[in-house]
């Protein structure tokens, strides 16, 4: 996957998550069928699962979280289970999550998958601003610059404050100030920089990359099986095999 175009992977996966959140609120069983292109992409690009859980350990629980309301709202009974009424809110919970999971997943293995270069390439060929993808490309590369005058700032005032447990609210003003006037001299050096080594407001792309016909056979072989996926039910199809 590591070789397969940016501008085949990005397409792809805004394909993939302009489906997934397409699905009815209540479909469940088409979103669990939407679960083969990470699976199947975390086994062709040799991904960790565990590495993934483990760095999207906090995007995750938020993206959960976003229906937990929605079984106080909606109390439609869409069906029963064992004599027990299923409430519509409870479905849709489910689906919302599940949205969120399969989107977080797939922007996880484009980026796992491709380098912030390819990737600001890929959306170069689509005629994106230059402007914007030249910030994309500066907040990837110098959000460890940010990260770290936080450190100091931090460590800084836990020298000041022994014993003391996180900051106190009263010094959120000051230090976010610091940190903006840190961060704003460090952008001015970074900068200067920049334009003594002949930057002139866009990173140069390299040479061209081409597409191969291994990349055209990758992006409709997984337009045609998702579509599919995405019109018939699963278990339809599956139905229809045995039949």
């Amino acid at each position: 996957m590591n070789h397969i175009h940016p501008l085949v992977k990005l397409l792809l996966n805004l394909y993939y998550i302009t489906l997934a959140v397409s699905f009815h609120r209540y479909d469940v069983e088409g979103l669990l069928a939407m679960f083969i292109y990470p699976v199947a992409c975390f086994i062709i690009g040799e991904l960790s699962l565990r590495d993934a859980l483990h760095r999207l350990r906090v995007v995750l629980p938020v993206v959960c979280i976003v229906g937990v309301f929605n079984p106080i709202f909606d109390h439609t009974v869409v069906g029963y289970v064992g004599g027990v009424a299923i409430w519509g809110g409870v479905v849709s919970m489910i689906t919302l999550m599940l949205k969120g999971i399969l989107t977080v997943f797939a922007t996880y293995i484009l980026i796992a998958t491709t380098s912030i270069e390819g990737i600001c390439y890929a959306l170069r060929l689509l005629h994106v601003p230059k402007m914007i993808v030249t910030q994309i490309l500066l907040i990837y590369r110098y959000i460890t610059v940010l990260l770290a005058e936080t450190k100091r700032i931090t460590q800084a005032y836990a020298l000041r404050a022994p014993g003391q447990k996180g900051i106190h609210y009263k010094a959120w003003g000051p230090l976010v100030g610091q940190l903006l006037l840190r961060t704003m001299d460090r952008a001015d050096d970074l900068y200067e920089s920049m334009l003594l080594r002949g930057f002139n407001g866009e990173f140069p792309q390299g040479k061209p990359k081409r597409q191969s016909a291994g990349d055209v056979i990758y992006l409709l072989f997984w337009v045609i099986l998702l579509f599919i996926l995405r019109t018939y039910p699963v278990l339809t199809l599956i139905g229809g095999l045995f039949v």
